[in-house]
């Protein structure tokens, strides 16, 4: 799956541990939307954004006890900003099973359960060098010693960090502090044969009842099928998706799901030279967003000139925008928008 996704060439055999290092492949978002501002402009260059995918070797029962190569494994997951955890959802004697059988249910429970357990050890440690500051006279190590008690109570009924209610702004930098490896979004990518890839089985089924309690995405997706569409070229893509009565690619939905798990929005500049997707946080201002354009367009920031895309789209025109006043200005503390156009006055 992650070769169809990054083509990085990964090795993927029929056997376990078969990957020691994780491998990483950088990821192509195409967007609509910047096809068609190209369109309009005809730059001499597109670019397009991008995401990174890691490839980390599966977890087995006692990797947080270092079985398997388990510790090093789970150094690899604190280092991602998001999890896509992908489950085996199909039957094949052919395709070996560390367990011996098919089972999602169980298989997820190993590897949170392994996450877990390693975050546990960590909220252990932080929860003792907060209960040495709680004997001074400070009030705040008593709170935070507190807080963390919680957490490892809800971590010790089985439960994610990331579900754990934090009460403000300090609860939740306090959890953020711990960098806990529950505390990171999760999607479900559920790997099943191309029969499948269209419906649903019992398997996905099960994946899909833990995601709805955990209020988690799930992405149907079969590796073989990928596969076969990463190997055509893209104008033969459509029909072959169109055959198989697909929308869109399985990884496109991936890419997708991972922009809302990491909570990302796209924006985009163009002129003759360059159409360019940028990417940003929700939430992120205007100065912010200059700023991922070049260093020097947060620092000497003095307006961004905003088009929505649907109005760039319908009118055909920079020129096209301004005549009909829909071109605005806003300050420094503008909340960008997915599908902004902007473009940056800066003077440093």
């Amino acid at each position: 799956m992650f070769n169809a996704l990054t083509a990085a060439g990964a090795e993927a055999s029929n056997y376990p541990f078969c990957t020691i290092d994780p491998n990483i492949g950088i990821v192509t978002v195409h967007d609509e939307r910047l096809d068609a501002l190209t369109r309009i402009y005809n730059p001499a260059k597109t670019v397009y954004s991008t995401i990174e995918f890691v490839d980390i070797a599966g977890l087995v029962r006692g990797a947080s006890k270092g079985e398997g190569l388990g510790n090093q494994f789970l150094a690899h997951i604190r280092e991602v900003d998001a999890i896509a955890h992908v489950v085996r959802c199909f039957d094949d004697a052919n395709v070996v099973h560390v367990d011996g059988s098919v089972n999602p249910r169980r298989d997820i429970e190993v590897v949170e359960a392994e996450l877990i357990l390693k975050d546990l050890e960590t909220v252990e440690r932080r929860l003792a060098e907060a209960e040495r500051r709680a004997k001074t006279a400070d009030k705040k190590p008593k709170v935070e010693a507190d807080f963390i008690a919680k957490v490892r109570d809800h971590l010790l009924t089985g439960r994610l960090a990331r579900y754990h209610q934090v009460r403000g702004e300090e609860e939740a930098h306090w959890l953020r502090d711990m960098h806990l490896l529950t505390n990171k979004p999760v999607m479900y990518v559920c790997n099943v044969q191309e029969r499948d890839i269209a419906g649903e089985n019992s398997y996905v089924a099960q994946v899909r009842e833990i995601a709805a309690k955990e209020g988690a995405s799930v992405v149907v997706v079969s590796a073989e099928v990928e596969a076969q569409i990463a190997e055509l070229a893209p104008e033969e893509r459509r029909v072959f998706l169109d055959d198989l009565g697909l929308a869109e690619s399985g990884l496109d939905k991936m890419v997708r799901e991972g922009y809302a798990l990491l909570q990302l929005i796209t924006f985009f500049t163009v002129n003759a030279k360059e159409a360019h997707a940028w990417t940003v946080r929700k939430g992120s201002t205007a100065a912010q967003a200059a700023g991922v354009v070049h260093t020097d367009f947060e620092r000497g920031f003095i307006r961004a000139e905003i088009v929505k895309f649907a109005d760039f789209v319908r009118l055909g025109s920079e020129q096209a925008v301004k005549d009909h006043g829909l071109m605005h200005v806003h300050g420094r503390e503008y909340i960008v928008e997915d599908g902004d156009v902007m473009y940056v006055r800066f003077n440093v």
